[in-house]
C-alpha cells in the first residue's frame, strides 16, 4: 500500500460549518489540476507528479465529506431535498474525477507498464508540466508572481503551490513565492528546463524516448491522447452548462461522452492487435488503465451536468461557485453561405472581425476536432464551443447565421 493511501483511510473528519460555495469551488479547481496532473504524470513518467496527485486526491476525499456534511444540514423540507440532489451529483461526479486520476498516477507509482509510444506521441509543440521545490537561493524565492513577472518573460506559468499540506490553486499576482514550496509549472519545452533550475537550483533533465513502430501501438496511443482532451473539454462545458443553465451547453457535454465511448471501443481495439507484435504485451496493461480511467472522468461530466440536462432549476450555491464572470462558453451552429463559412481558423482564432477563440468543432460525419493548437477551417453545419466575453459572443452568434 502506497503510504499516502494508509494516511488517507486514518484522517479523522468531523462537521464544522463550511461555506458549500467555497467547497465546491475548492472541488472543481482540485478536480482540473487531478486531471492535468495526472496525465502529465503519465506521459512524462513522473514518479514526483503521480505523488502530487495522491496528496491532492486526499484532499478531495475531504472536501466531499464537507460538502456532503454541510448539503445535509441544508435541507430542510422536499423542496430542499429536490433543488440540492443536483448539486450531490456534482459533488459525486468531482470525486470520481479525482478517484480516476489517483488511477491514472499509480500507472507510474506502481510500474505496470506503458510503451514508450506515449512519450513519442506528444506534439513537439505541446506544454510541459513538471514539479519542483523552490531552493532557498533561487531567485524566485519569498517573491510574488506579479514582481517575478514569470509568464510574459518566459511563458511558464505557476499553476499551484503546496506549501506542506496546504494547496494554492490558481495563484493570483499577490501570491508570494516562498522558499521550500512545491510549484507546479506549465510552460513550453523550450522554457521549462531553464526555469526549473532557476527555481530549484537542480539541473534539469528531459526525458529521451525511442519509438517503437508498431502502427496498431501508435493509433491507439494517438487515441487515448485525443479522449484525454475531449474529456477535458467535456468536463469544462459541464461546469459552464451548471453556471449558464444552458441546455445546449449539456447537450454537448452527451455528445463527447458518446464520441469518449466510440473511441474507447476504438483504442480497446488497438491495444489488443498491439500485443500481438510487442515484445512484451505486459507494457500494455498501464494502457488499458489509462483508457478505463479516461472514460470514467467523461462519465462524470454528464453527472456534473445532470441536473440541466433534466431542466432542474440550479441552485444559487452552484452558480456562485463556478464563479460567474464576463467571460463565457457559448455554442453556436454555422449556417451555410454565413460569414464564418469557409473562415481560416488558426490556434483557434478566427479570421473574423471577433475576439472569440473558437475551442473546439463538431462536424457532423466527422466527430470532433480541437482547434486550439492546430489550423481549421470552419463550414456550414459545423457545431463551434467557443471562449469569450458575453458581447462578442452575441455578435459572434450573428457571424454564424446565414
Amino acid at each position: 500500500m502506497d503510504p499516502l493511501e494508509g494516511e488517507a483511510s486514518s484522517v479523522s473528519i468531523e462537521y464544522e460549518p463550511v461555506s458549500v460555495k467555497d467547497v465546491l469551488i475548492e472541488m472543481k479547481d482540485t478536480a482540473e489540476l487531478l486531471i492535468d496532473l495526472s496525465y502529465s504524470a503519465v506521459l512524462h513518467r513522473n514518479e514526483q507528479l503521480a505523488r502530487e496527485v495522491l496528496r491532492l486526491e486526499e484532499r478531495m476525499n475531504v472536501l466531499e465529506l464537507r460538502a456532503r456534511m454541510s448539503l445535509m444540514m441544508a435541507v430542510r423540507k422536499p423542496a430542499d431535498a429536490e433543488e440540492l440532489a443536483p448539486v450531490l451529483g456534482i459533488v459525486a461526479a468531482a470525486d470520481a474525477i479525482s478517484d480516476a486520476a489517483g488511477d491514472i498516477a499509480k500507472i507510474v507509482l506502481e510500474e505496470m507498464g506503458l510503451p514508450e509510444a506515449m512519450r513519442a506521441a506528444l506534439p513537439e509543440a505541446a506544454e510541459t508540466l513538471v514539479r519542483g521545490v523552490v531552493d532557498p537561493d533561487s531567485e524566485y524565492a519569498d517573491r510574488t508572481l506579479e514582481d517575478i513577472d514569470l509568464e510574459s518573460v518566459t511563458g511558464v506559468r505557476v499553476i499551484a503551490l503546496r506549501r506542506g499540506d496546504n494547496w494554492l490553486l490558481n495563484p493570483g499576482p499577490e501570491t508570494t513565492v516562498s522558499s521550500g514550496d512545491v510549484a507546479l509549472l506549465r510552460g513550453p519545452d523550450t522554457a521549462i528546463g531553464d526555469v526549473c533550475e532557476v527555481l530549484t537550483g537542480e539541473v534539469y533533465e528531459t526525458p529521451t524516448v525511442d519509438d517503437p513502430g508498431i502502427p496498431d501501438l501508435e493509433r491507439a496511443v494517438d487515441t487515448i491522447i485525443h479522449m484525454k482532451n475531449l474529456s477535458e473539454l467535456a468536463v469544462d462545458l459541464a461546469y459552464s452548462s451548471v453556471l449558464f443553465d444552458s441546455a445546449e451547453l449539456a447537450e454537448e457535454v452527451r455528445n463527447l461522452e458518446v464520441e469518449v465511448d466510440a473511441m474507447q471501443s476504438r483504442f480497446e481495439a488497438w491495444t489488443l492487435r498491439a500485443a500481438a507484435d510487442a515484445e512484451d504485451p505486459v507494457v500494455l496493461r498501464g494502457l488499458i488503465r489509462l483508457g478505463t480511467s479516461t472514460e470514467v472522468i467523461s462519465d462524470a461530466a454528464i453527472d456534473i451536468s445532470e441536473g440541466v440536462l433534466r431542466d432542474i432549476d440550479v441552485h444559487p450555491v452552484v452558480q456562485l461557485a463556478v464563479q460567474e464572470s464576463d467571460e463565457i462558453i457559448t455554442r453556436v451552429e454555422v449556417d451555410p453561405g454565413s460569414e464564418l463559412d469557409g473562415t481560416s481558423v488558426t490556434s483557434g482564432v478566427p479570421e473574423v472581425e471577433s475576439t472569440m477563440s473558437v475551442i473546439a468543432i463538431r462536424r457532423p460525419g466527422d466527430g470532433w476536432l480541437l482547434v486550439t493548437d492546430s489550423d481549421a477551417e470552419l463550414r456550414g453545419g459545423d457545431v463551434l464551443i467557443s471562449k469569450g466575453t458575453r458581447t462578442s459572443a452575441a455578435a459572434f452568434e450573428e457571424l454564424a447565421g446565414a
